[in-house]
């Protein structure tokens, strides 16, 4: 019987594979021959849960042989189809051509550098911000990235995170979303936690190292990130994403699209949780947001309107580890430690920072000719929240709370009294965004700018006290109000010269009007007006050597004006603080071929007036600063991508710097002569948190098909946390490597299943990012108060994402 199945199996056999036929092929733009990611491919008049990978590649499977209609649609392109007879396995390159209609990207054109900008940038696309997307902040994705240091309060990229470019923090990063303004006014920061899982709502971002293009809002000190919202998506999808991992961090979203409705309506939405106990001890976080954005997509024209929102409970972390627990305590966290009257030490539970932030955008794109095309945007953003402090033995008169008498006692009072204090912020933030985009063939003009005011509430209550009969219920010990205006137009030209050469020019002008009223938090009478002027030129050339390879050379002026707290924060018996102007000075080399990428940046940075470390905080953690007259950041930007095989890639990145003061003078208050301060020359050292090395190297194997694995390293050396260039006050360099595994396939009943392993800190290094310090003389010696951060060891995160 076996005998006589063979022969037939073996007749069988190539009728068998005839069924067995495939598809593969490459989609690319048919004039850049850039990949086009997730284009939609339809077979036979129905739609394939298969779309393109992030290089533009896709395969159907189990066809069987006879004539197939293919058609792919994506978004900004015309539709490519063709009919073809399948009799063998078929391998094609589909070159798709952009179609004369708006695309998202018009949203973003004004202020985002072209591929011939003279400045130095990156951009990361949508399949590689979502590869990368655990849930953590932002930062964390642009990790990898030259120059760049990211920190974590919490340890974890969950909570409080912040980020630092070329040693510039984020009160001196220009941040947009949408070309719309999200540096908060007064602080000049973005704080993420205000925005948890929003990388999930990203289509695009670019960096910008050094000053970069002229954009709208703060200004660009040292870098901008540049945010572009997810485009519409061609057909009708689902996506939901569960995660978990050390620290009890977990990770819900739930996506959802109409697709293209009539090829001209769409709306998008997305519900996130995230919640972490934290590395730190108590430094839980418990985040929720969501993103709702629908529009109108025609051939000339883009109605968009964005509403996201994103609230906020951290338990604070923000002092740090006191240097000397650091190595017997790397999760200690002091904040909300108390004595109780049985003498021993508690903590308060509701030490927390709780805050939500609601922003809405209405966006139109217009084209208005042949080559025209104009922009105008609104936007509101409403912020309010708190955070709450447990003190014990409080002086009550700080608090305006006057003494409480003693029963039966005429002459003794209760001064001091345990309480629960709450600080609040309440602000609005509203505005317009415009530009015009004319395009031709040689020459290229943009016109647009802003006007934005900012108006916020800062005020304290006591919610409770042991001892405060005298105080009424929520009693307000100050209140303090901002209202700033900020009005700015700018103007760019590149000109082709002749087919190598291209010359650039921007011009920006900005006005700024900024009123303080009111008293701070120690009954300081903070009220004070500014006004600034800024002018902000920028030139440069781009010269072609040939196909793959240009050079690069840039100059260009940022102007900063102080912030709330750089005036606060002010001693008041010295001149108070002034604006900065930074001259930038770029020089770049760019190849680029189908199997490498490599660029070289030489950049010096020139500050006059550049505001800097003291090395103190305040009593929220961010750091109090002081004018020096001459400082500067010069450096060297290396990085390469090595494309070794279709499924092995390789890229590394190295920053060299130098980072100085020309002249600095440490201050140190005197603790033996009360408000008196002790001045010691230091001369020429290095600024705080600049390291002289950073690097990064990342290898990607798609070893089978659906699975991908990513490890990657980041080497930081040695920051100082002052100005003094004391080893003693300084962060070890540190490496730490991640590993990232991913397995895909599409099973018949959905679009896709994908599975995700993050481990972090995979060699379980101890390491910190981040500090403050403060010190003081006092009998004869010095002393310091210091905070460090450390991170967590290794840790890890699982992933599931189900695409319907």
């Amino acid at each position: 019987m076996k005998l006589r199945i063979l022969p037939a199996l073996l007749v069988l056999l190539p009728f068998l594979s005839m069924a067995q036929l495939s598809i593969k092929g490459r989609v690319i733009d048919a004039q850049t021959a850039v990949p086009l990611q997730g284009a939609h491919l339809n077979l036979n008049n129905r739609l394939v849960k298969t779309t393109t990978d992030e290089k533009g590649m896709f395969e159907i499977t189990n066809l069987k042989p006879g004539n197939h209609k293919l058609k792919i649609t994506y978004m900004g392109y015309e539709n490519w189809s063709a009919v073809f007879e399948l009799a063998t396995n078929r391998t094609m390159i589909i070159s798709m051509e952009p179609a004369a209609i708006l695309t998202e990207e018009a949203i973003i054109h004004a202020t985002r550098a072209g591929e011939k900008t003279p400045v130095a940038f990156q951009n990361l696309s949508a399949s590689e911000i979502s590869k990368n997307n655990q849930g953590r902040d932002i930062p964390f994705l642009l990790e990898q990235m030259p120059a760049t240091v990211v920190t974590s309060d919490a340890g974890t990229g969950v909570g409080y995170t912040g980020i630092r470019i070329r040693g510039t923090d984020m009160n001196r990063i220009n941040i947009t979303v949408n070309g719309i303004p999200l540096n908060d006014a007064e602080s000049h920061s973005v704080f993420w936690v205000n925005m948890p899982d929003f990388a999930s709502s990203v289509g695009s971002l670019q960096v910008q190292r050094g000053v970069g293009t002229s954009t709208n809002g703060a200004s660009a000190f040292g870098a901008s990130i540049n945010l572009l919202t997810e485009a519409p998506a061609n057909e009708a999808f689902g996506e939901i994403t569960n995660a978990a991992g050390s620290f009890n961090t977990m990770r819900h979203s739930v996506q959802a699209g109409t697709g293209l409705i009539n090829e001209k309506w769409a709306m998008d939405a997305r519900l996130s949780k995230l919640s972490s106990d934290g590395y730190i001890n108590r430094a839980f976080s418990d985040l929720k947001s969501f993103y709702v954005s629908g529009g109108y997509y025609g051939t000339n024209t883009i109605l968009k309107l964005n509403i996201f929102s994103g609230k906020e409970i951290t338990y604070q972390a923000w002092d740090g580890v006191p240097s000397y627990i650091l190595k017997e305590d790397r999760t200690y966290n002091g904040i909300g430690m108390y004595t109780d009257h049985l003498g021993q030490t508690k903590f308060y539970e509701n030490e927390t920072d709780n805050y939500q932030q609601d922003h809405y955008q209405a966006m139109l794109s217009q084209r208005l000719g042949g080559n025209l095309t104009g922009n105008f945007a609104l936007h509101y953003t409403k912020g309010f929240g708190y955070y709450e402090q447990f003190k014990d033995d409080a002086d009550l008169t700080e608090y305006l709370i006057a003494p409480v008498a003693i029963p039966g006692n005429d002459t003794s009072f209760i001064t001091e009294s345990d309480l629960i204090r709450r600080k609040y912020l309440d602000n609005d933030f509203y505005g317009f965004t415009w530009s015009l985009n004319y395009e031709k063939e040689k020459l290229s003009l943009i016109a647009g700018g802003s006007g934005n005011r900012y108006e916020g509430l800062h005020f304290g209550e006591v919610i409770w006290a042991e001892f405060a009969q005298t105080a009424g219920y929520n009693h307000r010990w100050y209140e303090g109000t901002g209202d700033k205006k900020d009005l700015n137009v700018f103007a760019k030209a590149r000109f082709q010269a002749n087919k190598k050469l291209s010359l650039y020019g921007d011009l920006q002008l900005r006005g700024i009007q900024y009123k303080l009223d009111g008293r701070d938090d120690d009954q300081r009478v903070i009220t004070q007006s500014h006004d600034f002027l800024f002018f902000n030129p920028k030139a440069g050339i781009h010269y072609s050597i040939h196909k793959n390879a240009s050079l690069y050379l840039g100059f260009a002026v940022a102007s900063r004006e102080p912030n709330r707290d750089n005036y606060t924060d002010a001693d008041p018996t010295k001149p108070g603080p002034v604006a900065e102007t930074l001259f930038d000075y770029e020089l770049g080399y760019n190849y680029s071929d189908e199997s490498v990428k490599a660029s070289v940046n030489v950049y010096f940075m020139d500050y006059k007036n550049q505001l800097v470390l003291t090395g103190a905080i305040n009593d929220v953690g961010a750091a109090i600063m002081t004018n020096v007259p001459v400082s500067y950041r010069a450096g060297i930007e290396l990085s390469t991508a090595l494309k070794i095989t279709d499924k092995l890639q390789t890229s590394a990145n190295l920053t060299l710097s130098s980072n100085k003061i020309w002249d600095f003078t440490e201050y140190v208050d005197d603790w033996d002569n009360w408000g008196s301060q002790i001045e010691n020359e230091i001369g020429t050292t290095n600024i705080a948190f600049s390291p002289n090395a950073i690097a990064g190297a990342a290898i990607s194997w798609a070893f089978a098909k659906g699975f991908d694995a990513t490890i990657n390293g980041k080497y930081v050396s040695k920051q100082y946390i002052d100005n003094t260039s004391s080893d003693e006050r300084s962060l070890d360099p540190y490496f730490v490597s991640n590993l990232r595994l991913s397995w895909s396939v599409e099973p018949k009943f959905m679009r896709g299943l994908e599975l995700s392993a993050n481990i972090n800190n995979l060699f379980n290094t101890e390491y910190e990012t981040n500090a403050w310090i403060y010190r003081y003389y006092s009998e004869g010696s010095y002393g310091v108060y210091d905070g460090y951060f450390p991170q967590a060891g290794i840790n890890y995160m699982l992933g599931l994402t189900i695409k319907l």
